[in-house]
């Protein structure tokens, strides 16, 4: 929805002003460039309704918005809008809302229904095996061995590691040590510690990421002018789309009906390691530690899943 036009002047001079207002108050680049795309999507709906400035904006059009949403179409895959995406939506909204509060009289309210993402079932997750045929596929999923051993390193750090999609397009090749075998992730965050650095201790992850790095990576154009760790085939950094695209290839290399229908993602995996570390006997505060989780709530809706799982 990055490509929406936006035609009123005013519109577009509140765009540019609340991506500046979102750095000063600490929030990530990712955060801050998708929260404005969420925006533009929200200012692109008022053109077509007829108001060209905030100053028409109130709670009743807020509403209609979120109605309009919650049946609009998705653009990259089947189906509606997931509860994930609708509450980046609102949580767009709301950051308008308080950037408004700081530089505007106008105020409207934000009363939407939040939709819980709590609600993950054993359809959302793989299973050992299941991901095993997921790693095995990368031995098949180019005709390229470059690209496979460049699919292979991108799953182990997905599953392996639970990372995020942007935490894996974020990562440069300076983020790997291999003397200690650790990995360091840095991410904006939404409080005071901006860049703020965790790290992940890599084990099984190594001999995949140095396959890729020593094996694959050079034989890119122009890819040793480049930090990124995982570039694309014009040398520059691979952004969220191509890796879900590459995953959607493994996905299918599988020839396996129950994984494709499934349309994992890169955060199932995530999910995905999660429910199988409790299984395996870790805590759930190693877990949340794992996943890099503010609090144990957020960890919690994996262990009625691992639970499920041992059970079967």
């Amino acid at each position: 929805m990055k490509s929406l036009p936006i035609y009123s002047s005013s519109f577009n001079a509140v765009l540019q002003d609340f991506e500046k207002e979102l750095a000063v108050w600490n929030y990530s680049i990712t955060t801050s460039y998708y929260m404005t795309i969420h925006l533009r999507e929200f200012f692109h709906y008022l053109e077509t309704k007829g108001y060209e400035h905030i100053k028409y904006i109130t709670t009743k059009i807020v509403s209609q918005y979120y109605e309009h949403l919650s049946s609009r179409k998705n653009v990259t895959q089947n189906g509606a809008l997931s509860n994930a995406t609708l509450n980046k939506h609102q949580q767009a909204l709301k950051l308008f809302k308080k950037y408004l509060k700081r530089h505007e009289s106008l105020n409207f309210g934000v009363h939407l229904k939040t939709e819980k993402q709590n609600s993950l079932t054993l359809k959302d997750i793989l299973s050992v095996d299941e991901v095993k045929q997921l790693f095995e596929a990368c031995e098949c999923s180019h005709k390229s061995k470059r690209y496979r051993l460049r699919d292979k390193a991108m799953l182990t750090l997905m599953y392996g590691c639970g990372l995020r999609t942007h935490q894996v397009v974020g990562l440069d090749l300076k983020d790997i040590d291999f003397q200690t075998g650790r990995l360091n992730i840095t991410s904006g965050a939404q409080n005071k510690k901006r860049n703020h650095t965790k790290q992940v201790l890599l084990a099984n992850q190594l001999k995949a990421l140095e396959d890729y790095i020593y094996f694959s990576r050079p034989h890119f154009y122009n890819a040793k002018y480049c930090d990124a760790l995982f570039v694309n085939k014009n040398g520059t950094r691979m952004q969220g789309k191509a890796h879900r695209n590459r995953l959607d290839v493994i996905l299918k290399t599988t020839e396996n009906k129950d994984i494709i229908a499934k349309k994992i993602s890169c955060h199932n995996l995530r999910h995905s390691i999660a429910t199988h570390l409790l299984v395996n006997g870790m805590t759930i505060q190693q877990v949340s530690q794992f996943l890099g989780h503010s609090s144990l709530e957020s960890t919690q809706i994996y262990v009625h899943l691992a639970e499920l799982l041992n059970a079967e």
